[in-house]
């Protein structure tokens, strides 16, 4: 490994300093960067094989617990990451089916859990089709033109789109609204 004669400004990979290396592969600004860095990777893979072995020694009875009708409150927690007590509140409010075998021995059915934590799909909306239509050519107002037709102050005119949550869509300095709500609303009064 050769040094450069330039010094190469790099950021610490530990403590995120800027440093001036003077090999092409320094990686850190001191020793002990490079040596806090090296147990924290030994802590990490030593995390992970435990982790793994932990993996191994009970995939038995995670698989088992997959598939039994009912299962213990703590599983429920760990499987779906729900607190105990919201557990509890679901089963008093028959949300959830659950078994008393005795003093904390409460098992829910599965099936329930799984109903709730589905994914339910919204309808597709035709509302937002419907407002890119009222946005074209002749079929909106802008604010200066509802306040002359009606005879409104601009702000009042502001308010009343505010209120009643008329979409309004903001093209260069103008700010259009769609004519067939703003009649309704004018009209109507």
């Amino acid at each position: 490994m050769g040094f450069s004669k330039l010094k190469i400004p790099r950021v610490c990979e530990h403590c995120s300093k800027p440093f001036e290396a003077k090999t092409v592969i320094t990686r850190f600004c001191s020793v002990s960067c490079a040596n806090k860095a090296g147990k924290e990777r030994k802590k990490l893979e030593k995390e992970q094989k435990e982790k793994e072995t932990l993996l191994k020694k009970y995939s038995n009875k995670i698989a088992e617990v997959q598939t039994r009708e009912f299962i213990s409150i703590a599983e429920a927690k760990v499987m779906y990451g729900i607190s105990k007590d919201t557990l509890h509140r679901l089963i008093k409010r028959g949300i959830i089916s659950s078994v008393n075998l005795g003093v904390r021995l409460t098992r829910v059915k599965r099936s329930d859990l799984d109903a709730m934590f589905t994914e339910v799909k919204v309808p597709y909306q035709k509302e937002k089709i419907q407002e890119e239509n009222e946005f074209e050519v002749g079929n909106c107002y802008t604010l200066s033109e509802v306040s002359q037709k009606y005879n409104a102050n601009p702000s009042t005119v502001s308010g009343i789109i505010r209120k009643n949550n008329i979409p309004k869509k903001k093209v260069g300095s103008f700010v259009y609204v769609p004519k067939k709500r703003i009649d309704e609303i004018f009209d109507g009064k």
